[in-house]
């Protein structure tokens, strides 16, 4: 008899709380501690966002919903699993744990929409390997998915309804996490997803006035994909063709600081120093409609209806 279909969610995981901040970002370092003031810095940002993200919190409910959404469409065939890159539990342990409980296979989903060979493979190898002999299933990129670019053009569009400049005087920057430069030459296409995925949602919302940057680069002494958002928002304020810019982080899924901060703290401040207003697209966190794209992933992987 078939013990059913594995599906392990995987996301980046986020410290649960401020003791948790320095052994976070060790782990994130790859094992090497941060300094006294990388530490703060980061500290710093937390604090500013209320002490602690909430992506933990986001993460859980996505995943809860998933369970709940796929059991209400095939009773009883899924087997639901969490695993985080850096925080417990870790992608390994829930792998091992899904194996460990005969699943027929596992399909892996990694919680962002675009795939690359620095971000969503290493998630998918790090499971592959913890599965042993059960298969893995991987899914790739999804951000193409119809349901998903109609839920982000209305989430565009109800973030232009709110703003009061005209459209001929509002910008749309999409965003998604920097990675180092390098991935280009190694023949990562990250960087040409990110541009059709914004393509397609900007069509779908109507938009005549856009654009895609990059935000939240790493600290390190190469180059990273840019523009820099923060740099764009300069440009754009410079050429005094804009009153208002909208940001619409389409490389993230739930709110956690890249957001709450990088965006809704740093990047507004940087628009508002500029004369410029600034206003985000809402996170799609655990939006049912959101819940029901994963599910059809997921259903699509496994080949059912």
């Amino acid at each position: 008899m078939s013990a059913g279909v594995g599906v392990l969610l995987m996301a980046h995981g986020t410290p649960a709380g401020a003791p948790e901040i320095e052994p976070f970002y060790t782990r994130i370092r790859r094992g090497r501690p941060p300094t006294a003031e990388q530490l703060a810095e980061l500290e710093g940002r937390y604090s500013a966002i209320g002490g602690v993200s909430p992506l933990a919190e986001r993460t859980a409910a996505q995943v809860a919903a998933v369970r709940a959404e796929l059991e209400t469409r095939r009773p009883g065939r899924y087997t639901v699993s969490f695993g985080a890159k850096h925080t417990d539990p870790l992608i390994e342990e829930a792998a091992g744990a899904l194996a460990a409980g005969g699943v027929d296979r596992v399909i892996g989903l990694v919680l962002t929409p675009h795939g690359s060979s620095m971000g969503s493979q290493e998630y998918l190898d790090r499971a592959a390997a913890a599965l042993g002999s059960t298969p893995l299933v991987a899914v790739g990129p999804w951000y193409a998915e119809p349901a998903l670019v109609s839920l982000l053009a209305a989430r565009l569009r109800d973030a232009l309804a709110r703003q009061a400049a005209p459209p001929e005087r509002t910008y749309v920057l999409f965003t998604a996490h920097s990675l180092p430069e390098r991935i280009r030459a190694a023949g990562d296409t990250y960087p040409a997803q990110l541009e059709e995925s914004a393509h397609l949602v900007a069509r779908a919302a109507g938009l005549s006035a856009w654009g895609v940057a990059w935000q939240s680069a790493g600290r390190t002494p190469e180059p990273w994909l840019g523009p820099d958002v923060r740099d764009e928002v300069r440009r754009l304020a410079a050429e005094g063709t804009t009153d208002t810019v909208v940001v619409c982080p389409i490389g993230f899924v739930a709110d956690h600081l890249e957001v709450l901060y990088d965006l809704d703290v740093e990047l507004a401040a940087v628009a508002a120093g500029c004369g410029l207003a600034y206003r985000r697209t809402a996170s799609l966190n655990d939006d049912p409609a959101f819940v029901a794209v994963l599910a059809d992933v997921i259903a699509a992987a496994d080949g059912t209806p």
